[in-house]
């Protein structure tokens, strides 16, 4: 939640309703000078269990969600660059310093996250990933913004947004999920993908994105032999990073024609890579 006023008991109350598990790891940061308080749930041992993620000088902080698959040649340039990070997302906070603006751009998977900038002009910047499959549920009020990756810690904290949105719930019911950018609530929509969206030390925000899919859909159109071998050399190349995890990895098997490639590529040791599938509705 970003404000002017300072309401500590509501990122309790919000991060209440987030941990799922007594074995989820939590943690919360103020930072008054912004109005800015905000709290983190995840998975122990997990690519985010590191939080909060700060830089060398301690004026660049990340807050990070989810996991992100950059080249390993990627992270080793960082070293070399003269930044000290440990294991998991650490490194994240230092592309950043590098990259900028560009550090979105870069980022590769499911993911959303918060940036404190105190360099300079101060500001927030609240990101996710360029589909929107990491959600972030916003509501925007007179005192503050509020934002969470499950609506209910919203509705926790503001109860009067408690009323169904009849839009979105005839979506539900037909289409079997709310559209656009709305939820099932009247005045909690969701982050937009691929948003960057900054605030200032006034409160201000300026709602950007980093990616449009027309920059995919105009490039070259590849003949079908040409796409078949850029398919294999660009697949061969990146599966490998969704195998570094420090964590246990199990490959789920539906049957399914992406989980065949991936069991033909992965060219991994033999029992290194448990397996399971589901039972189905019976």
């Amino acid at each position: 939640a970003a404000g002017t006023e300072s309401h500590p008991q509501k990122i309790g109350q919000m991060l209440g309703c987030l941990l799922h598990e007594p074995t989820y790891t939590s943690g919360s940061y103020v930072e008054q000078s912004i109005g800015l308080e905000i709290g983190w749930v995840c998975h122990k041992g997990s690519f985010s269990d590191c939080l909060p993620i700060w830089n060398e000088n301690h004026d660049v902080c990340l807050i990070f969600s989810g996991e992100d698959f950059t080249e390993s040649a990627k992270i080793k340039n960082l070293k070399s660059a003269g930044h000290d990070f440990g294991a998991n997302a650490s490194y994240l906070v230092h592309l950043y310093e590098e990259k900028g603006d560009r550090f979105f751009e870069t980022l590769n998977g499911v993911f959303s996250g918060v940036i404190i900038d105190l360099r300079g002009q101060k500001k927030v910047i609240l990101f996710n990933d360029r589909y929107g499959l990491s959600r972030v549920y916003c509501h925007e009020a007179a005192e503050g913004f509020y934002f969470s990756s499950e609506a209910k810690a919203i509705l926790q904290v503001k109860p009067q947004l408690r009323q169904l949105e009849s839009q979105g719930l005839g979506e539900l019911f037909t289409l079997g999920c709310v559209m656009q950018d709305r939820s099932l609530f009247k005045e909690i929509s969701l982050l937009p993908p691929a948003s960057v969206w900054t605030f200032d030390d006034h409160g201000q925000v300026r709602k950007g994105t980093f990616f449009s899919k027309e920059a995919w859909e105009q490039q070259e159109k590849l003949s079908a032999d040409d796409y078949y071998e850029r398919l294999k050399e660009i697949f061969s190349r990146i599966l490998p990073r969704y195998f570094r995890d420090n964590g246990r990895l199990a490959m789920s098997l539906t049957g399914g024609l992406d989980s065949r490639i991936i069991m033909a590529w992965a060219q991994c040791e033999t029992d290194s890579l448990p397996c399971y599938s589901h039972r189905g509705m019976f």
